[in-house]
């Protein structure tokens, strides 16, 4: 069974239409994450450095990431048909596998302990369910919003934009990037120290700040009042208490 979306992708990224381009694509991902891991390994021998060393690169991530919405007009002129195959491969793989590599370093980052306590004996339980919901609820996500829409697709073609019908979008906006943020703050307990909490008290914030001034930015524009409206009306990562029900349903339903 196809992912859901997946033709609409292949269609707009020629790479993945044969084995030799996916490769491409994969060791060209996983580069960045190698470097920018094996920078967090060198920086983490600075003790005074580790957490500040993070929120650098998962900053610059995010705008890195941001040129692929800020410079479409550019590409469609300058690439045409390509313009997203090479916005894609300029700004948003480079840029999401900064944020990734980022994101990870919560695992195994440094810091100092903080005070034992009944509140660290909840971490351990606390952060690996935190990580089974998180992890549930991004593969639910994706699978309900398709690939397509995930990778962005739709920020360069508009006009070949689908409706997405799932119940999960009255519960949350974002299912996939809330799902994201449960397991870096479930790595972020599992290690323990001050600097991944508050590096997981800090990454909602931060993921927030870009969802209001980039991303949402690009939905108001295209769907305008009708967002804004809707935005008023869903949380973006956390249900609301009477949305519980339907949260849990989804989760283990995807209904």
């Amino acid at each position: 069974m196809e992912l859901k979306g997946i033709e609409q992708l292949r269609a707009r990224a020629p790479d993945l239409n044969t084995t030799g381009g996916v490769i491409r694509m994969v060791l060209y991902g996983l580069t960045w994450i190698i470097l920018f891991t094996l920078y967090f390994i060198f920086t983490d021998r600075i003790p005074t450095w580790s957490i500040d060393s993070q929120i650098v690169v998962i900053t610059l991530g995010y705008v890195w990431l941001s040129l692929f919405f800020s410079r479409k007009n550019a590409y469609k002129q300058k690439y045409g048909e390509l313009a997203y195959h090479n916005a894609c491969a300029h700004f948003a793989i480079p840029g999401l596998m900064v944020v990734f590599s980022a994101a990870a370093h919560t695992a195994y980052t440094n810091g100092p302990s903080i005070p034992s306590g009944w509140w660290t004996d909840i971490f351990i339980p606390l952060g690996w369910l935190m990580i089974l919901i998180g992890a549930g609820l991004a593969i639910r996500g994706v699978l309900a919003f398709g690939v397509d829409n995930v990778a962005m697709l739709y920020v360069y073609f508009p006009e070949d934009g689908r409706i997405v019908d799932s119940n999960i979008y009255s519960v949350l906006r974002h299912p996939v990037y809330a799902g994201a943020l449960r397991v870096v703050i479930g790595l972020g307990l599992l290690n323990g120290n001050a600097n991944a909490l508050a590096f997981v008290i800090l990454l909602p914030l931060m993921v927030f700040g870009w969802l209001r001034f980039v991303e949402e930015k690009e939905l108001i524009e295209r769907f305008g009042q009708s967002y804004l409206d809707y935005r008023a009306r869903v949380p973006a990562f956390w249900p609301r208490l009477p949305d519980l029900p339907a949260f849990f349903r989804f989760l283990f339903t995807g209904k």
